[in-house]
């Protein structure tokens, strides 16, 4: 597998990786990621722009280059760094990405986050529980979302580990699996829905 270039990064750094197509990115991603940042006391989140969801269809997906750089235009917080690290690597899935991202940075403190809307989906995921098993979960709630996720097969299957909100800053240090469910004013905002909305970069 090829060596991707990666941000910066050092021993004991506490690090969320933010996945997606970013197509188009939004101001829910911003909230999200300072969220997580401020709740769960990350140093940094790496927003891994996808080259395509392999569950999504991707006719029409805008090149990667292109939503990186709309990602670093409205990423603006000096903490949040834009990658295209799958890209680099040649990974589809998840799972592969986590498990390099372990390998090649073993001593980093990694946690995946995710909005509830895509836990209530995980279990479609190519090797959910195994990437359960290499990084904790930050969940941060979506409007709609809250009940039919914690109903969801994943969360049934991660109540045993779930840490209670309080214990939000414990979960970089946790061994996984472990979540953590994060509620707060929420942004009733999506990439679909701006696309089918037929919303610029600059309007959202």
């Amino acid at each position: 597998m090829p060596i991707a270039r990666l941000p910066p990064h050092s021993p004991g750094l506490r690090v969320g990786l933010f996945g997606g197509s970013f197509n188009p990115p939004h101001r829910g991603h911003v909230h999200a990621s300072e969220l997580a940042l401020k709740r769960v006391g990350l140093d940094r989140i790496w927003w891994l722009v996808s080259p395509g969801n392999p569950l999504k269809e991707t006719r029409g997906l805008p090149p990667l280059a292109a939503r990186m750089q709309a990602a670093r235009a409205l990423a603006r917080d000096p903490r949040i760094l834009v990658t295209g690290l799958e890209a680099e690597i040649g990974t589809r899935y998840t799972h592969d990405t986590v498990a390099y991202l372990r390998r090649r940075c073993p001593d980093v403190r990694f946690v995946w986050i995710m909005g509830a809307d895509i836990l209530s989906e995980l279990h479609l995921w190519q090797r959910w529980r195994e990437i359960a098993g290499l990084v904790p979960f930050a969940v941060i709630d979506r409007p709609g979302a809250t009940w039919p996720t914690l109903g969801s097969p994943a969360a049934h299957w991660l109540a045993r580990h779930r840490l209670r909100e309080s214990e939000a800053m414990l979960l970089p240090d946790a061994e996984p699996p472990a979540f953590v469910f994060l509620h707060g004013p929420r942004v009733d905002l999506s990439s679909t829905r701006l696309r089918q909305a037929g919303h610029t970069r600059r309007e959202c």
